[in-house]
């Protein structure tokens, strides 16, 4: 992100929006990823927030106060991971500019090659952190509101998916070998447990 360029937390949705449109290589799909995370998370804390304090629910009652707090925060780290993307993103565009022989691109690659796996890494995370959250609500969170928590599943499910693109599309800019192998191995598998976790999810819900 440019100076002159609001934080993407701060921006309001319609200059997002444009933002996104333009012909310009950040925010693209990383920070979509992480904003998807981000409404993932506030989605659960609105579930979360209808289902504190109802008596039929009272058994939950500290789980549902736990799940509000960490929600809160994955929304604002979603956001936090949203813009590190763009920077990675940003980062490794400007390097792409340059000759392949030229001694700043030379001595920067991998560095910003890595940075722009590890951010849509980092929101890949964060996503199957709140899965694990909202996994905890069936049965145990406001009745009324099953759709409200099966389209946060689908939001983080969602978010993961696309920053797992952004891995992927990555990763063969890095040397091969076992540096690359490790990369390609743990977010496979992380992307896995994700689909795996929603789709139980999901299934509970039906």
């Amino acid at each position: 992100m440019s100076n002159s360029t609001p934080p993407l937390a701060e921006q309001t949705l319609e200059s997002l929006l444009q933002s996104l449109a333009a012909k310009q290589p950040v925010p693209g799909g990383g920070a979509v990823a992480g904003i998807t995370t981000a409404l993932s998370a506030s989605l659960g804390a609105m579930v979360v927030a209808y289902s504190l304090g109802k008596p039929s629910l009272a058994d939950s009652e500290q789980m549902l106060e736990n799940a509000a707090t960490e929600l809160e925060q994955l929304r604002s780290r979603s956001l936090e991971q949203a813009e590190a993307d763009a920077v990675a993103y940003g980062r490794l565009n400007a390097l792409w500019g340059l000759a392949k022989d030229d001694p700043a691109r030379v001595s920067g690659w991998t560095d910003a090659v890595v940075g722009a796996i590890e951010a849509p890494g980092a929101i890949m995370k964060t996503a199957d952190r709140i899965l694990e959250i909202l996994e905890e609500l069936p049965g145990r969170s406001a009745k009324h509101l099953v759709s409200d928590l099966a389209i946060a599943v689908e939001l983080a499910a969602t978010g993961a998916r696309a920053a797992e693109r952004n891995v992927a599309v990555n990763l063969p800019l890095l040397p091969e070998g076992a540096f690359r192998d490790d990369y390609d191995a743990s977010y496979g598998e992380l992307g896995v447990r994700i689909d795996g976790r929603a789709r139980t999810i999901l299934e509970q819900l039906a």
